[in-house]
Formats: structure tokens, sequence, C-alpha cells
């Protein structure tokens, strides 16, 4: 089975083309064994590119390392506007893929006719806390005690298509990423698990961000999550509208614009290798 490993901010993963390729009998079982860093690939997950069913260009499926299938990745739908057009399987400039919040825009920045970088319409934020989902308390839950572990922290909580409690700490060391990112995720607090940010303020439009994401781990990039800081440095009153993300695989630059409520966030997507996997 053909695949190409992509990445964007160093949050990688294996892709296959299920426009010339069946789709895989079991993609979470696919997705664990590819994903393994010792005896598969090597990656953060598995992404299906398939053809869409609601009059988009195409559509992404996502599994995570662990087997579970995610609503979204924006760093991986950036990846996956990349292979479309590089791939031919359609050139335009601009392209609508379908994921787990619906039809998404993705504007392309060609050089040399290959995608360079790219800007996704992440849509609005969801900010009621049912729909995130969270049991927190407000709609969206902003700067709420989060007891874990025993330790008090303050948490905001944005869902992008999927679930992210953010917190703004002084300094986002292993001790929290490693050692609280995986209890909160499993928070009772988030009936469908959660990914975690931890946040570092370096001024009013820059920050610096490490993820512990939903099934995989910490991950050198979280698009979804970027964008969910963007929020809530906005609802915090840490941030301006417009801002530039450190993450740990490279920047992504992040806008919450107030003229359709969307997010905006444009940033790199590079194909690493391609090979055949043994089915």
């Amino acid at each position: 089975m053909r695949f190409t490993k992509m990445q964007g901010c160093g949050n990688d993963y294996v892709y296959v083309n299920c426009f010339d390729l069946p789709l895989p009998k079991d993609p979470a079982e696919l997705a664990r064994r590819m994903s393994d860093r010792h005896f598969g690939i090597g990656s953060d997950g598995l992404i299906l590119i398939c053809p869409s069913d609601s009059g988009a260009d195409a559509r992404m499926r996502m599994f995570n390392a662990d087997g579970s299938e995610s609503e979204m990745c924006g760093n991986g739908l950036r990846c996956v506007a990349k292979y479309v057009h590089d791939y031919g399987i359609c050139r335009a400039p601009q392209l609508k893929i379908q994921t787990g919040r619906g039809n998404l825009t993705v504007d392309l920045e060609v050089k040399a006719g290959k995608v360079d970088r790219a800007t996704v319409n992440m849509g609005k934020p969801i900010l009621e806390g049912a729909m995130i989902p969270t049991k927190l308390i407000g709609n969206p839950p902003v700067e709420v005690p989060l007891a874990v572990a025993g330790q008090n922290l303050h948490v905001t909580a944005v869902s992008m298509g999927n679930p992210h409690c953010v917190t703004f700490v002084e300094k986002a060391t292993d001790e929290l990423v490693l050692g609280l990112g995986p209890k909160i995720e499993h928070s009772s607090m988030f009936p469908a698990r959660t990914n975690v940010e931890f946040i570092e303020i370096i001024s009013p439009t820059e920050v610096r961000q490490r993820t512990w994401e939903r099934g995989s781990g910490e991950t050198f990039a979280c698009g979804t999550g970027a964008s969910a800081v963007c929020v809530a440095g906005v609802l915090t009153g840490r941030t301006k509208r417009k801002i530039i993300n450190h993450l740990r695989g490279g920047d992504l630059e992040l806008e919450w614009r107030e003229s359709d409520g969307c997010v905006y966030k444009t940033g790199p997507a590079v194909e690493v290798f391609s090979g055949d996997w043994p089915e």
C-alpha cells in the first residue's frame, strides 16, 4: 500500500490516497501500527485522503497514534491540501476539504509548482460548554479553576471542531506537559477527552506553545490547538487577535477575525518521503 509521510511544523502524519486505493478495512489498527516510531513508519497518526460526499475537493479522515478517530487536525489539513494539489487531484489555488467539522477552505501558496504554505479558514470557535464538550462552568469556560494531581490550574476551554483545554503558565515544563497533560486529557471534566495546551506569553502578539495531544501524547505542533490558543488569548485579555505562535516544530500565524468570527491559520506543509507499506 502506497503512503506518503508529510509534516506541518513537525506535526507528522502518514497519508494514504483513497482516491486510488481502497479504504483500509481497519484504519484504527493500521494507524496504531504505522504510527509506531520503533516498529512502524513513525508518526502522530494516519490521515486518509478520500473522495468527498459533501461537494468538497477531498475528504480528510484522521486517526491518532492510538487508533482513535479525531474530528480535525489543522496541520494535517494543510498537508492534505498540499497532497491534493501536488498530486493532481485538484490544482485550484483554493481548495475545500471535508473534515469532521464541515467543509473548510484552504488558500495555497505555490512555489515551483508545489504548495509551500497554506492558510486555513478554521471556522468559528465553539464556545458553548456542552458543545466543546466540557463540564466546566461557563459559555465559554474562561479561567476556570481545575484541580489536577494536587495542582490548581486556571483553564480556558475552546473547541475548534475538537476539544482544547488552554492554560497559561510562566514556563511550559516537562513536569506540566508530560505530567499533567495526560491527566487533564482524561479528566472527568472532558467527556470526550481533550487536547491540552500549555502557553507562555511573550508579548500581546507572540506566544510559545507546548501541546499534549489527545490520543498521541506530546506533539511538535497542533494546528487546532494553536487556533484555540489564539481565541483563549483574546478571551482572557492576554493577547491581540493576530499572533505568532512558536511551537516546538515551527511557527504558525493566527488571526481571530472580528469581520467573520473565524480563525485563520497560516503555516508550512512539507512532504517528507513516500514508500510502500507491506500490506
